[in-house]
């Protein structure tokens, strides 16, 4: 069989026995939430790491439960289930401090009847802990155990040695250990590490990065799934399901993107538990590192404060903003509604006074190509540059059309202006004063880039500077 991805490796065992540890600790990143809470991780998800130079991709999943119903612990081990079915191996792990418990013993036989490689982990192994599981870890037919301490990191290049070799006839290629920098293995997870990185160049063999935001319960998840055609990320009456922002590769008309449902962002006068404001800061983070942000707004509700304090934030952090009015099919007098929902962005919004509003049924999948269509304008305009020699000459047209206020009688001449980067378009202006210059001119200013350049739907930002052309020497 030839394989077109790198080998995909599934963490697997009951709750709270260190999955998301170790599923942090292999991809030199934290990127799902770790607490003592069990059941803190709920969809499965996944991210690239490096062993070794190899490429690997490991899958974060719910903890194994009993339930087969419709609960919330039912679809978490559905979604368990399918993480299982898209892997090549499995590591099942068992808490050393705990034992083998009769959960972990009714799993490892539910394991061994599924068509998949399976390694047997004993966790929390640090010192001399765990000593005590080892006889009793081979009734569960999994052959020798390997100890280790993920939160430690000991005995972590043990479980790597055996993944490398189960995984032999897996691998599409080699990465060189110079390539492989923030995944060195004995490396402790440093704060602030990043999934994505933005580049001001646009590449097009990169995903867009795509988040979607939103309150409790407008309808982020069941958005996902419609998009990707598939129940990959859990969804249901209960706000709050989704806790760790989910990263999800998908293809659109030929052009990768990577959705990243998001937990739902309540008041922070709201947020008191500690499992509650990480999923918030992760949120905030998917925010920060997306090219589009979708904010779903549920359409039978009115525009609340929160909503606009989100849009807000997105525009704040210059992403290119999207709003879906969700649920729309069972909106009632529809043409009044959306006339209140768009008075009210208007007011709100105005440093971005025409951000795209659609309405839409997630659920139902109507009016999803729309969407479509105006994240992809949307992400045009985001990555627009215009050349210095255009914008020269406008500025010059803008000038004199409307000069700029004097200052202390005297002319605040608009010398020079130039795009210095683009996602979001930025722009620095040369004067004779900068600080001088009214808000509202500056606004004229920023309003005419978006009329005479067609940059609309997305953040401009200016900067005012002092000198003479910088681009012309002594």
């Amino acid at each position: 069989m030839t394989h077109t991805h790198p080998p995909r490796i599934a963490l697997i065992g009951r709750p709270n026995v260190g999955k998301s540890t170790l599923f942090n600790r292999m991809a030199g990143k934290k990127l799902a939430i770790v607490n003592d809470t069990p059941g803190v991780t709920r969809d499965w998800r996944e991210a690239e790491a490096i062993l070794l130079g190899k490429t690997i991709t490991i899958i974060d999943t719910a903890g194994l439960e009993e339930n087969f119903d419709d609960s919330i612990q039912g679809r978490m081990r559905r979604q368990t289930e399918q993480a299982i079915d898209n892997c090549d191996v499995a590591i099942f792990m068992i808490d050393g401090r705990a034992g083998v418990t009769p959960m972990d013993a009714h799993f490892a036989q539910f394991m061994r009847k599924r068509n998949v490689p399976l390694l047997l982990v004993i966790n929390k192994c640090e010192g001399k802990a765990g000593q005590d599981t080892i006889g009793e870890s081979y009734a569960l037919g999994m052959g020798e155990p390997i100890l280790m301490s993920a939160e430690h990191n000991e005995g972590v290049t043990s479980l790597y040695d055996k993944i490398l070799e189960t995984c032999k006839d897996k691998f599409i290629g080699d990465i060189s250990l110079e390539d492989a920098h923030d995944h060195d293995d004995f490396a402790d997870i440093e704060e602030g590490d990043e999934e994505f990185e933005l580049s001001d160049a646009e590449d097009e063999t990169k995903p867009i990065k795509v988040a979607i935001v939103g309150r409790p319960n407008a309808g982020k998840s069941t958005l996902v799934n419609t998009l990707l055609g598939q129940d990959r990320v859990m969804v249901g009456p209960e706000a709050g399901i989704t806790r760790d922002a989910i990263a999800v590769d998908w293809e659109y008309e030929g052009r990768a993107f990577k959705l990243v449902d998001t937990a739902g962002l309540r008041r922070k006068s709201r947020v008191t538990h500690d499992i509650e404001s990480a999923s918030t800061d992760d949120t905030y983070r998917a925010i920060r590192l997306a090219q589009i942000v979708v904010l779903v707004l549920d359409g039978t509700l009115s525009l609340d404060k929160q909503d606009l304090l989100i849009a807000s934030h997105v525009i704040e952090e210059g992403r290119a903003l999207v709003i879906a009015i969700n649920k729309w099919d069972i909106q009632d007098n529809k043409d009044e509604s959306l006339k209140a929902f768009r008075d009210r962005i208007e007011r709100s919004l105005g440093q971005l006074p025409d951000v795209p509003v659609i309405t839409l049924s997630a659920l139902k999948g109507k009016k999803i190509d729309k969407l479509m269509d105006w994240m992809m304008r949307a992400h045009s305009n985001w990555n627009k540059r215009i050349s210095t020699g255009k914008l020269n000459r406008w500025i010059e047209a803008i000038e004199s059309q409307h000069p700029a206020p004097l200052t202390q009688n005297r002319p605040n001449r608009l010398r020079f202006i130039a795009q210095i980067k683009s996602r979001p378009p930025t722009f620095a202006l040369w004067l004779s004063k900068p600080s001088a210059l009214p808000g509202s001119y500056k606004r004229y200013i920023i309003k005419n880039l978006r009329e005479d350049f067609d940059i609309r739907h997305v953040p401009i930002r200016l900067m005012l500077r002092t000198s003479k052309n910088p681009y012309v020497d002594d």
